[in-house]
Order: C-alpha cells, then sequence, then structure tokens
C-alpha cells in the first residue's frame, strides 16, 4: 500500500476516466495514447447519462466550464474536490451534484484534469499538463495495437467480444487491433469461440489459492461473458443489473462466495466453503502496510 501511495502522489500513477467512460489507474506514460481512444465515446456516454435526466449541455458550457476549471487549479497542484467545487460556485459555475461531476468528468475526457494526491476522504484534482510529462503523439492504428497488445497481455484467454466489452471502442476497430498483433498471439477454439492467449503471457506458476476480490477486479469486469467463473444461479451474488459488483471469493478460480472486512464470509453451497483464514490475513497485512 505504501509503494501504491508513493507511486499515485508522484504522478507515476494516474486516476481518471478512461475505457467504459470508468475509473481506472493506469501509467502515466499511457495516459496520453489511452485518452484519445475513448474521449468520443465518453462524451457520447455523458450525453446519453444526462439526456436521460433531462438534461443537455452545450459545448460552449462546457468551454466555459473548462476554462473555469484550469483557473481553479492552475499553480495549485493537488486541490481537493470540495475545496475545486466551491471555487466554480465563486466564480458563477453552479449545479447540482450529479451536473457537476459531469462537467469534472468531461473536463477528464478534454485531457484537462487528472487526480490530484491521494486522500482518503475524498477525490482530489490537478491540471494534467502540470503532473503528466507530455508524450509524442502516437496514430491512432499503433495506439490500438498497443491497446490490443496490453490486453491480451494481462487477461487472456479472451475473446474478440470481450476486447470489444473492456475498451467500449467499435467492433471493427477492435478486430483490427488484433489483426495488427496476430502475429503476437495464439488462436484457441473452445466451447464455439475463439479465445486469444498472447504469447508472452503468464502461462505457467499457477496455484491453487482462495482470494478475496474486492468489487470491480479485472477478474470479472474485464470480461463480457464471466460463465467460466461462476454459476449463473450466483449471478446476482456477483453483481446487481445496474452493473453494482460485490466483493466475491474465489477458490481455485471459481467464485464461490461474499466477503465484508468486518461480517463473516457468506457462500453460495455448503460444499463451496474454503478455508479463508489466510485469505483473510493477507487482506489485513495489506490494508495495515502503511499504517
Amino acid at each position: 500500500m505504501r509503494a501504491f501511495r508513493e507511486a499515485y502522489d508522484a504522478g507515476r500513477i494516474v486516476r481518471t476516466h478512461l475505457f467504459r467512460c470508468t475509473w481506472q489507474l493506469v501509467a502515466a506514460e499511457d495516459l496520453g495514447w489511452m485518452l484519445p481512444l475513448c474521449a468520443e465515446r465518453n462524451k457520447v456516454s455523458i450525453r446519453g447519462y444526462l439526456a436521460y435526466h433531462g438534461r443537455r449541455i452545450e459545448e460552449r458550457e462546457y468551454e466555459r466550464a473548462n476554462d473555469l476549471i484550469r483557473r481553479s487549479l492552475e499553480g495549485k497542484g493537488s486541490v481537493p474536490k470540495d475545496a475545486l467545487l466551491q471555487s466554480l460556485e465563486e466564480q458563477g459555475l453552479v449545479d447540482n451534484a450529479h451536473v457537476m461531476s459531469i462537467y469534472l468528468r468531461r473536463a477528464e475526457a478534454d485531457g484537462i484534469i487528472c487526480n490530484g494526491l491521494l486522500d482518503d476522504r475524498q477525490n482530489t484534482y490537478a491540471l494534467v499538463d502540470d503532473r503528466i510529462p507530455q508524450a509524442p503523439d502516437m496514430l491512432r492504428e499503433e495506439a490500438l495495437a498497443l491497446l490490443a497488445r496490453k490486453y491480451f497481455l494481462s487477461h487472456a484467454p479472451a475473446t474478440l467480444e470481450d476486447f470489444v466489452w473492456w475498451s467500449n471502442l467499435n467492433v471493427g476497430e477492435c478486430r483490427a487491433a488484433i489483426e495488427s498483433i496476430r502475429s503476437e498471439l495464439i488462436t484457441e477454439p473452445y466451447a464455439g469461440e475463439t479465445y486469444f492467449i498472447h504469447r508472452d503471457c503468464r502461462m505457467r506458476g499457477y496455484r491453487r489459492q482462495v482470494i478475496l476480490l474486492p468489487s470491480y477486479d479485472e477478474y470479472l469486469i474485464g470480461y463480457k461473458s464471466r460463465h467460466h467463473a461462476f454459476e449463473e444461479e450466483f449471478r446476482h451474488r456477483i453483481h446487481n443489473r445496474n452493473g453494482l459488483f460485490y466483493p466475491v471469493i474465489l477458490d481455485d478460480g471459481q467464485v464461490v462466495g461474499n466477503w465484508h472486512p468486518t461480517r463473516e464470509p457468506s457462500f453460495f453451497r455448503d460444499e463451496m466453503q474454503p478455508d479463508v483464514a489466510d485469505a483473510f490475513l493477507r487482506y489485513r497485512q495489506f490494508w495495515n502496510s502503511d499504517r
């Protein structure tokens, strides 16, 4: 935890809304080429969210908000969200909490702001230009190939549909990205689907163990089809219809129950009750590692 905090505060790790317009942690050197891949689709998601709630924000309003956000952050380094919103209100930009969050999310999509220093109480913001070194421009095709390489290195085996889901890019671009690195991929047909495995991904060293997964862990959120990891009848114990994922217990790669830091674990079936003592010990050691 201490190493993460140091990297986060130093700006080597960045937290912002990227693929699927959701919070993600990425290496600072990757932000410059990742953001252009998803920015326009994120703006579409934002418009859809506002339309669903009966609102519309014109481009000139976003431009004004971006200018005020810049003024509020210039020369200040890391600014807590409450202080940033207070500054915006003093400059005449005020609305309900949801809409103000939309202004901030749009500023992220426009490459103006990202996270500031880690704060246990609230989000912080900083100007990208002040926090992240400028990276050389990359052609979109090169960026797509790099994204596919990183995805299949970290998520293999996975399908085209998984890559489309995770990136929220269109099918054509995802298919072309896979083709551009095809020489690096091993193709495995299974149960009527085609799985891709990157030749350099880790395929040895697995050991059976019980793992406590947090909500939204990539083990589940990184794939469209998750039927390999749990039985369909327990889907409601893993995520709800609104996309809210719950903390789960893995045993030899299969989801067998739910866990909570201060409550007893609950298992899906009587025969699905592995010993979780070591898993909770590892969790507590990690949580207390910088305290």
